[in-house]
C-alpha cells in the first residue's frame, strides 16, 4: 500500500468564530454553481481550530439545497480529530490541503477564506490553479479574507478558467469609508492598493461616491450605499447589477461586485 500524499499548503493560524463567514456563505447560497449542481458537495478548506464555520456553512446552504454536503478540510490532523467530534449528517472532516482530497467526487464549491493571507502573492496563482482543478464542471472557488467579526470582507470567485469576479461586502452601520476593506483584500490584491492599480482606483471611486451621498445617511446607510454603488456604475465601472449576484437586492446587503478584469493587477 502506498503512502498517503502529504497535504499541500501550510497550517493557518486557525482563527475562527461564530458568524464570522456569514457574508460569504450568503454569497455561496446564491451561486448557480451550488443551486444547479448535480452533486452539491461543498468544501470548507482551512476551516480553522474548530468545526464552527463548516457547521454554519452547511446550515445556511441547506436552506437552498437540502441535499448539500460539506466536507471540512484541514492540514492539521489534531484539528480534524477535534472537529470530527462535532460531525453530523451532511458534515464531515478530513486531513488535506490545496489538493482537495475528495476522491472521485469533485466539489461544486470550494470556500477558502482567510487561508492565503499568510502566503506570498507569488504563491496565489498556483494555489488557485490547484484548487480550481478539483472543481466539478461549472463549479466555483471562493477565496478571500474577512475581519475577525465578519463585518469587513472581500473575495474572488473563480471557475476552472480562473478568476471571474471580485466582491466587497461590508457592514454598513457606522461605516466611515468603503476603503476600510483595503486591510482585508485577498492576497492577490492587498499589496496592489497603490496609485496606478485598478483596485486602488475602484476604492477611491467608491469612497468618493460614499462621500457624495452623505446627505442620504438620514434615510439610513442602506440607501446611501445603494446610491453610492449606482453612482459607481453610472461613472463607467462595470458593476454587476442583475440578479442573482448583482443588483439592488445584493447591494442592500452591503455588497458590490465587479468583473475580475476591473481590479486585476496591472
Amino acid at each position: 500500500m502506498g503512502r498517503t500524499p502529504r497535504p499541500e499548503g501550510r497550517i493557518t493560524r486557525g482563527t475562527t468564530g461564530v458568524n464570522r463567514l456569514r457574508r460569504v456563505d450568503r454569497w455561496i447560497a446564491a451561486l448557480p454553481a451550488l443551486r444547479e449542481a448535480a452533486d452539491p458537495l461543498v468544501v470548507d478548506l482551512g476551516y480553522g481550530a474548530s468545526a464552527t464555520t463548516s457547521l454554519e456553512l452547511h446550515a445556511r446552504l441547506a436552506a437552498v439545497r437540502a441535499d448539500v454536503e460539506v466536507i471540512g478540510i484541514e492540514i492539521d490532523p489534531e484539528r480534524v480529530r477535534l472537529a470530527s467530534l462535532a460531525a453530523r449528517p451532511g458534515v464531515s472532516f478530513r486531513v488535506g490541503g490545496f489538493e482537495v482530497p475528495t476522491g472521485e467526487r469533485r466539489p461544486a464549491v470550494i470556500r477558502a477564506l482567510n487561508v492565503l493571507r499568510q502566503y506570498d502573492e507569488s504563491e496565489v496563482a498556483d494555489a488557485w490553479a490547484r484548487m480550481t482543478a478539483r472543481l466539478a464542471p461549472g463549479g466555483a472557488l471562493i477565496e478571500g479574507t474577512c475581519d475577525e467579526l465578519g463585518r469587513i470582507a472581500s473575495w474572488v470567485t473563480l471557475d476552472a478558467s480562473g478568476p471571474r469576479t471580485f466582491t466587497i461586502s461590508l457592514r454598513l452601520a457606522e461605516l466611515d469609508a468603503p476603503s476600510i476593506v483595503a486591510e482585508r483584500l485577498p492576497k492577490a490584491l492587498i499589496h496592489r492598493n497603490v496609485p496606478g492599480e485598478r483596485i486602488h482606483a475602484l476604492l477611491a471611486d467608491l469612497d468618493r461616491a460614499w462621500a457624495t451621498h452623505a446627505p442620504l445617511a438620514v434615510y439610513g446607510p442602506v440607501q446611501r450605499w445603494q446610491a453610492s454603488v449606482a453612482t459607481l456604475r453610472d461613472a463607467g465601472n462595470p458593476v454587476l447589477d442583475t440578479p442573482p449576484l448583482g443588483g439592488r437586492g445584493r447591494w442592500r446587503l452591503g455588497e458590490v461586485t465587479v468583473p475580475w478584469s476591473a481590479v486585476a493587477p496591472a
